[in-house]
């Protein structure tokens, strides 16, 4: 049996390996960002970007009923500005709309140029430098979430029967390995959409 490891939720941490559809939704229709659904194509999350919002830096990961789960934010000012690494926080919105911090993704300024790997630290800290990496090309369609032990977490697009899939960037496979938490693993994703001015952006 898969140990879990939840951050948004043990509710989104499945006992086997799970697959799922990403496909972004127009700009010019809704706004943009992506919906996220199972192999019996039903709705599991919904990513809402700035063309939704309103709000530049900040996307909102909703459930299957269109409930909040996590707020992103990128983090900016002067000081952001100065550091080499970008930060994207991840809030966790309870039933009274409260946020809780669970995780901060740090981006280097030179991530797409030079692939130099995404880092994750969740909330409550460990005594470790990070608890997640992104490793890869998003922006090919190529890419894992691998944990501080080299786990492998969840794929992005991964070779499948319908290869027109895997090499649309509109529509693409995500697979999440079993005990892992889909919540977070969609959270992430949003905010590699959002570095690589897709469908979140406006």
């Amino acid at each position: 049996m898969a140990i879990m490891a939840p951050v948004v939720s043990k509710f989104y941490c499945s006992p086997s390996q799970t697959n799922f559809l990403v496909r972004r939704r127009p700009h010019v229709i809704n706004g943009g960002g992506f919906v996220v659904t199972n192999n019996n194509q039903k709705p599991v999350f919904k990513v809402d970007g700035c063309g939704t919002l309103g709000v530049e830096g900040e996307l909102i990961l909703r459930d299957c009923d269109g409930e909040p789960l996590l707020l992103i934010r990128r983090k900016g000012g002067v000081v952001q500005a100065l550091c080499i690494n970008r930060q994207w926080k991840g809030y966790k919105i309870d039933y009274e709309g409260d946020e809780k911090l669970v995780f901060t993704l740090k981006e280097p300024v030179s991530y797409i140029v030079k692939k130099i790997p995404v880092k994750i630290v969740v909330e409550p800290r460990c005594n470790k430098d990070w608890d997640f990496e992104v490793k890869g090309s998003f922006r090919d369609r190529a890419c894992s979430i691998i944990d501080s032990k080299g786990n492998i977490v969840a794929q992005v697009g991964v070779k499948n029967e319908f290869e027109e899939l895997r090499l649309s960037k509109d529509l693409y496979h995500v697979v999440v390995q079993p005990g892992y938490d889909q919540a977070f693993v969609f959270g992430v994703i949003a905010v590699l959409d959002n570095i690589h001015n897709e469908s979140t952006r406006c």
